[in-house]
Order: structure tokens, then C-alpha cells, then sequence
């Protein structure tokens, strides 16, 4: 389906918000993957510690049938399948580096009641 005839959202439907932090990272890593102006897909799959991991991922073409596409930023088009919606909507992913051993995308998700040490995994309420 091309972008013309896929219904985009705005800003002030997302389901998850990235911060600036989080925007320039993800332009970054598309520029280095040569995938500019592909969609961000974040999402979650059962498995980690927790129960839940977290996934975010570049894909070129989402179904709207099954997708929630918004626009966060220029050029930065995020799409969140409507199963994951459900467990991220509220959630804010930023990036930030602390140290070598820590940091790159965090995601702050008020639907969960427990997550991991490392931040990947989560538990629904």
C-alpha cells in the first residue's frame, strides 16, 4: 500500500511519543541503514524475563488493517500494531546513553507493573 493511500495519523494520536532524543536517534539509524523514510514499528511479542519484550524495528510498508500509523516528526512515521497498541498506549520512548554498559531506547510504559533489570521486558497490569 503506498504512503498516499495509507491514512497517517497525527501527532496527537500516538500511541507511543518519542522524544527528541529518541527522533534524532531513530533518523540516524535509518540514514546508516539506508532505509530513510521507511516506518518505525514498535510493538510488543510474548518472551523476556517478564513476560513481554519490547520490539521496535524499520519496515518499509505497514497493513493498515492491522497497523496504527502516526507521524511523530518529519520524516519519522511510526507504526504500532493494534494488538501492541493496547499494552503501549500512554508509553514515551526516549534514548539516552548513561554509560557503555547501559541505555539506548527506554521505553516509560504506565501499563507496566514490572520490568526487567535490563529494561527490555516488561509485565502488563
Amino acid at each position: 500500500m503506498s504512503l498516499t493511500e495509507l491514512s497517517i495519523r497525527k501527532k496527537s494520536d500516538a500511541i507511543v511519543e518519542l522524544t527528541p532524543n529518541a527522533i534524532r536517534q531513530v533518523k540516524k539509524q535509518q540514514a546508516k541503514a539506508g532505509k530513510e523514510g521507511w516506518y518505525v514499528r514498535l510493538g510488543v511479542r510474548g518472551g523476556g524475563c517478564s513476560g513481554l519484550s519490547y520490539v521496535i524495528d524499520m519496515e518499509k510498508e505497514p497493513d493498515e488493517e492491522f497497523d496504527v500509523v502516526y507521524e511523530v516528526a518529519e520524516d519519522v512515521k511510526v507504526v504500532v500494531d493494534r494488538k501492541s497498541a493496547l499494552y503501549l498506549r500512554g508509553s514515551v520512548l526516549n534514548y539516552d546513553i548513561r554509560n557503555l554498559m547501559e541505555g539506548g531506547f527506554v521505553f516509560e510504559n504506565p501499563n507496566s507493573v514490572r520490568s526487567c533489570g535490563c529494561g527490555t521486558s516488561f509485565t502488563a497490569k
